[in-house]
Parts: C-alpha cells; structure tokens; sequence
C-alpha cells in the first residue's frame, strides 16, 4: 500500500512541476497574458483631447433656408484627439519634402531588402546630395531643366505617395472575403494646386498668392489650401505611419491612425462643450462686446478686412474655443471623412455617427460629394454656425477648404492614465 500511496504522491508533484513550468509566475492565478506592453497615452504635439460627450445636432439657429438638410438629434461620440489648428503650410510640406526625398531614393537605388520577407524598404540613413552631378542625372525625371520656359524648379507631378488602407466596412459585411481584397491600393499626387487662387475668382487679381502663398516663409503658419479629400486621407496615412513607425522603434504602443474627422466628431469639438450653441465661442453674435468680430468670414457685403483677414489669417488667430480649438469657424472650411447625403440624418446611428461611401471614378459625381464644416474666409456668417452643413466633390481643390486630423482615444478618459 506504501508504494502505491508514493507512486501517487510522485505522479501529483510532477503535475505541479508541469503546472508551474507552464504558468511560470502566474502562482496558479488568473491574472491575464503578462507580457503585455505598457499604455501611457502621450497627447501627440499640436492636438487637443476632445473628451467623450453627448450632444444635439443639428442647427442652433433658424434653418433660413427650410432645406432641412440637419434635423435635429441626439447622439453621443467617443472622446479623440484632434490638431488644435488647422494643417498648416509648413506642417504640409513636411510631408511633401518626405515624399519628394522617398522618390529620389527609390530613383538612386537606396533600398534595402528584407532577407526574410523580401519587402523593400528605403535606407534613410543615406544623405540625399542635391548638388551632385551623378546624383542629378538620376534625378532628371524629378525636375525640369533650368532653361525650361518658366524656369526649370522641381516637377510637382512626380510627388505621388503610394499607402494602403484597409477596407473595415467590406470586411464585417463579407466575413469570407479574401484578406488581400480588403487592402486598398492608393497612389495620389501630393502637391497642393497652387492655381486654386487664379481658378477660384473671376476677374481677380490673385497670382501673387498663387506664386508665393504655400511656398514662401510668410504663410508658413497659415493653413494649407488647394487640397483634395483625397490629399488629405493620404497625408493623414502618412502621419499614421510616420509617428507610430517611430513609436515601435521605441518599443511603444502605438495611437489609432490619424484620420480626417466624421462630420460629428467636427461638430461635436466645434461646440467646445456648448450645448446648442451657434458658434464655437457661444454666441448668439459674431461680434464681442467691444465690437470686434470673433472669426474670419465675409463679413457685410464683402468688407473682407473688417475681422482682421483680407483672405486666410494665422492657423491660431482669434481666441480657440473651450477645447482649445482655433479656428473651428472661418478662415478655411475643413474637409470630413463624411459621404454628403442631404437626408442622412434620418438614418445615421446614435452612437459615433458615421456615413462613407468611396466612390471609383466611373461613377456619377453626385456620389463623390463630402462633407465640409466650419465655413471659410469667403463665407457669410451662415456657413461658420457649428450645425451648418455644406459639400464639394472630393476631387475638388479650393482655395478656402483645408483639414484638421483627428485620433480617437483609446480608453474610457485621457484623465485615466493618470494612473
């Protein structure tokens, strides 16, 4: 009997050494996968939390024109960072030069090749030298020779960025769907169209913003204009990779991507904590007390200097709003993720409200419409009002529409990882 009781004995510990060898410092307890990266929250520079909230949409005013295109509702969205300025000139060409050197890299042979995978990736640590004469052979096809007609200078056509967003929507309709037919391959020209101050008006004197406005150091902090929907998703999937790229190289967890905002995340941060309020400072008027207007708009019949702007002003002119906004009124309208459907709030969800549609280019216009908010310098003050909707198509550049991105939080409350 002995021996059986020892042989049990030696069975049971060796399952306790199987056991523990496994569990390794769990003890037996339930504590969840231990090797798990820590999450700090960092608030990257330039953007504002926007915490989670409860709203009405829809106009804070009478709908003058009865076309009942915001009907009132409520919703409730989840909290985000969003840039507290638009994107400015400077901001923009930091990725246009990013793309522009990635072009010159890939013309001077300057990759590297994984020997696992096989993927491509550009040797940055390589100085590009401008100025040298093999160097600008290879790099003919980026610019025009100095006795071209208007002067040689670099060939804009040539900044194309080429990323990959994934198709979230097709995926949770079609859970059997391949996985690379989820994978949207595009490649956009990157470079803002100057000319949107000429096209814009007619019989208006304007080269000389079309000349110098996006290029000289003057309107570094002004926003970007002459920007398609399309630029702007791509410059916000470069800034995606961009920052969580350098955060992995950290061995830091990484922000969701960066992304223009849904008309409602727009709506919701205009209102900077104000209930049914016209305008991101409160209101009911466009003027303080003291007389001074609150924003850049077409003030009157085109006194256009009156609120201290002949066209854009600083990206941080005037006072930002209760979250820290500038500008969520006038100077530019802002491009929104969002498909412009005049009747689409009859069936948007309460609960973050969204509706896209991605049309291809055989498909009529009426369907590339988007939703732009927040009026412009051009406007009349009906268009800077908070609840106020409005479109262009999304192949359209202009020279009073820039962007802003947004990156939803993860987690309850910023105010959280205090811990």
């Amino acid at each position: 009997m002995m021996k059986f009781q020892s042989l049990a004995l030696t069975i049971l510990s060796f399952g306790v050494l199987i056991l523990s060898g496994c569990g390794g410092s769990y003890n037996g307890q339930l504590l969840g996968e231990l090797d798990r990266p820590n999450w700090q929250p960092e608030m990257p520079y330039g953007m504002v939390y926007v915490p989670t909230g409860f709203l009405h949409i829809g106009p804070s005013d009478q709908d003058v024109n009865h076309a009942l295109l915001a009907q009132s509702k409520s919703i409730s969205i989840a909290g985000f960072f969003m840039d507290d300025t638009e994107i400015t000139n400077n901001e923009y060409r930091q990725f246009e030069h990013w793309v522009r050197d990635s072009v010159a890299h890939k013309l001077l042979g300057n990759i590297i090749v994984d020997e696992e995978s096989g993927l491509e990736r550009i040797d940055w640590s390589i100085d590009i030298d401008w100025e040298d004469t093999e160097t600008k052979e290879l790099l003919a096809s980026m610019v025009y020779p100095k006795d071209d007609p208007l002067g040689g200078g670099l060939n804009t056509t040539k900044l194309i960025y080429e990323y990959v967003w994934v198709d979230w929507q097709t995926a949770a309709k079609e859970p059997n769907i391949e996985r690379e037919d989820l994978a949207m391959q595009e490649e956009v020209e990157i470079y803002p169209d100057t000319l949107v101050w000429i096209r814009d008006f007619s019989y208006s004197y304007n080269e000389p913003f079309a000349r110098n406005y996006y290029n000289h150091p003057a309107f570094d902090d002004y926003p970007v204009v002459g920007i398609t929907w399309d630029q702007a998703n791509a410059f916000s999937a470069w800034r995606t990779g961009f920052y969580n790229g350098f955060k992995k190289q950290q061995g830091l967890s990484v922000l969701d991507d960066f992304r223009i905002p849904v008309e409602h995340e727009w709506e919701y941060a205009a209102r900077g904590g104000k209930k049914q309020s016209p305008y991101p400072w409160g209101g009911p008027y466009i003027r303080n007390s003291q007389g001074c207007l609150l924003a850049n708009f077409k003030p009157g019949r085109g006194n256009y200097p009156e609120d201290g702007g002949l066209y854009t002003v600083r990206a941080d002119a005037y006072w930002p709003n209760d979250y820290g906004l500038y500008n969520m009124a006038g100077n530019v309208a802002e491009w929104t993720s969002s498909a412009f459907y005049e009747n689409s709030y009859n069936f948007i969800h309460d609960l973050n409200p969204d509706i896209r549609y991605d049309a291809n280019d055989s498909e009529p216009n009426t369907m590339k419409r988007k939703v732009l908010r927040g009026g412009s310098w051009k406007d009349i003050g009906y268009y800077i009002q908070t609840g106020t909707r409005h479109w262009e198509y999304s192949f359209e550049a202009k020279s009073y529409i820039g962007f802003r991105c947004v990156s939803t939080y993860l987690g309850r409350d910023y105010r959280d990882a205090s811990y």
